[in-house]
Order: structure tokens, then sequence, then C-alpha cells
């Protein structure tokens, strides 16, 4: 566990870290992007580390990859790439830095060091991880397997090294459906996240999806009585889902997807209203950039996501602590199954 105490205090003998309103408006440009959820007095707060954390990238020689999930600070002010777990995999094997900070949770780093086995990773805290990842092991892929032989496994990315190596191949949300639709055979074990699994099932009735019993925290949380909630108090509200949330939420919504679609359908559609059933620092990320958009809640917050700190980045990259390593057996498996995604994504989009 990181020593808040101790970091704090060798930070601020190397960084000038107090609230500063005059550095804030001298990085007023970065402040615009989240101006409407980020109120001036946080900012004051937040803008000395991400000045010190952006200066000490360049020193580093270092990109940060961040996740869609992650608080504005970090999205908006420290983030070289953003975007959901398939465009980060994707941009892991794409960027030349020899350093890369990945602010997301556990499995997103190893996903980084399995395709960059010669660059340093760095996790700004090792106990961001994730339920999804926790719920399956190699052994469950295996037990898996002895129910149903012969049928092939997609793992969905949200998974330890371990789980990807066991697999035929990883899939996420956004490519969920083209990667099961693909595979050979008349049946196929997706895991470990059921509600994904099934919502899969629905899209892709030419295949016998069966799961694993595994599930999100975060979007598990919602309820179908939420959404019809919402839409009585604030009619015509256009509600968007994401894919690991119940099958009978996803039928309540007006469209699901992927935090990167979610993203899209938001800028392509304009509503005047909309909820995003997905973890809430996904609204405040897009807010800005669609002025016109009134977010509402509701708000359900992943804890790991919320290990990710700027404090943490800055120390991460100061100490160049928090090293992510995958057994180099285990990583050139893991390596197969990721890479068989993203070369099958990108053959179905061309």
């Amino acid at each position: 566990m990181l020593d808040l105490t101790t970091i704090r205090s060798e930070l601020g003998s190397h960084y000038d870290l107090e609230p500063s309103l005059d550095l804030a408006e001298r990085m007023a440009d970065i402040h615009a992007r989240m101006g409407r959820v980020m109120p001036w007095p946080d900012w004051a707060i937040h803008a000395p580390y991400v000045a010190a954390i952006n200066q000490l990238k360049k020193e580093r020689g270092a990109v940060v990859l961040a996740h869609n999930y992650m608080t504005p600070q970090i999205y908006h002010g420290i983030s070289d790439v953003v975007g959901d777990s398939l465009a980060l995999a994707i941009a892991a094997t794409q960027v030349e830095a020899q350093v890369i900070v990945q602010c997301g949770v556990h499995f997103m780093a190893e996903t980084s060091k399995i395709l960059n086995p010669q660059k340093t990773v760095l996790m700004p805290d090792m106990a961001a991880g994730c339920s999804l990842a926790e719920s399956i092991t190699a052994e469950g892929i295996a037990e898996m397997r002895a129910r149903y032989p012969g049928a092939p496994v997609v793992s969905y990315v949200n998974t330890t090294a371990e789980v990807k190596a066991a697999s035929d191949i990883c899939c996420t949300s956004a490519n969920a459906a083209q990667i099961v639709a693909a595979m050979p055979g008349d049946t196929v074990i997706m895991t470990p996240d059921k509600w994904l699994a099934q919502n899969v099932a629905k899209q892709v009735p030419q295949k016998r999806v069966v799961w694993w019993d595994g599930a999100c925290i975060v979007h598990e949380q919602f309820t179908p009585q939420d959404l019809r909630d919402f839409r009585a108090w604030n009619p015509g509200l256009k509600i968007i889902a994401h894919p690991e949330c119940p099958p009978d939420v996803v039928a309540e919504a007006d469209y699901a997807g992927s935090t990167a679609n979610i993203q899209g359908w938001v800028e392509t559609e304009r509503p005047k209203q909309v909820m995003l059933v997905t973890e809430c620092s996904m609204a405040s990320n897009i807010s800005d950039a669609n002025p016109d958009v009134e977010f509402l809640g509701p708000c359900n917050m992943c804890p790991y996501m919320q290990k990710i700190t700027l404090e943490k980045v800055l120390w991460s990259l100061h100490s160049m602590t928090g090293v992510v390593e995958v057994d180099p057996k285990v990583a050139d498996r893991a390596r197969l199954a990721v890479q068989r995604m993203i070369d099958l994504s990108q053959r179905l989009a061309a």
C-alpha cells in the first residue's frame, strides 16, 4: 500500500504543489476543456500537479494512456491518449515513448506491458484492480473448456494476463459481438462478464453463447426501475447504457455501447438531455465538448478507477515506481489473444 504521508513529503520537497490561482490562470487553456464540471477553486488545487506531471513526462520521455473513466483533471490535464479499452490497447502498440503511464486499472497496465515487453509500464496504484478481472482465473477457463469441449474462449480484456494467456482471443465491449460472430463453431465461451455475454447473445443469435458468472460492481448496480424513474422525472430524456449492465437495463435504454460508442452517439445525436448508465466520470469528461447537452445522473463511481490520482501519477513518474511486470511465457501467450483481437477488429472495420 502506498504511504501517502511519505509521498507527500517527498513530492513537496521537489515540486511547488501549493494551490495557485496564478498558475491556474496561466493554464486556463487546459481548464477550458473541463470548465463545465471543474470549479475554478478546484482547478487552482489541481493545476500545480498537472504542470509538474506534464514537465516530468518530457524529462522521462513518457506518455500517459488514460481510460474514459478517469477524473477530468487526469483525462483532460495530463493524458496523451484517451479512450476505451480497445483504443488504449491499440495505442499501446503505436506509442514511441519508452515509458507508459497507465491511468486506468491494473489489467490495462498488464495489457500495455504484454504488447510492449521492452518498455517500462508504470501503474500509479497497484491496488487499482477490477471486479471482473478478479472473478475469473486460468483454472476457470479450463473448467469452461471441459464443460464445452472444442468451443473457442473469448475473454474480455478486463482480465489478468494469465486468463488472457488461457484464452483464444480477447474482446472489448466495443467489438464483442463482432468477435463472437467471427468465431468458428456453434458454441462460444465468453468470460468473465455474464451481462456482456447475455447482451452479445441477443446480437449474435446464430451462436450459442455460454458464460462465466462474473459482473462489474459498477454496472450491475443499475436497475430498470432507475431508468424508468428518470424518464418519468425528465420526459424526452435519452438513455445510453453500457453493455456491462444487465440485459433488462439495456432493454430500457435508447442505445447501448462501449464508452467510445457512447461518446460518438452523444456527439452525433446531440440530445437535449441524456443519461449515461455507466461510470459517472464518463459524463464529466465529455460534458464540455457537448455544451448543448444536459447530462443527468445517476452516478455510480468505480472505486478502483478512483484510486488513480494526480498525486499518485506524479509520484510514479518521479520515483519510477509501480513498474508492471508480466512473466514472459505468460505474456507471449496472452499477446496472441490480444493481438488476434486487434487484428480481427481492424479487418472487420476495413
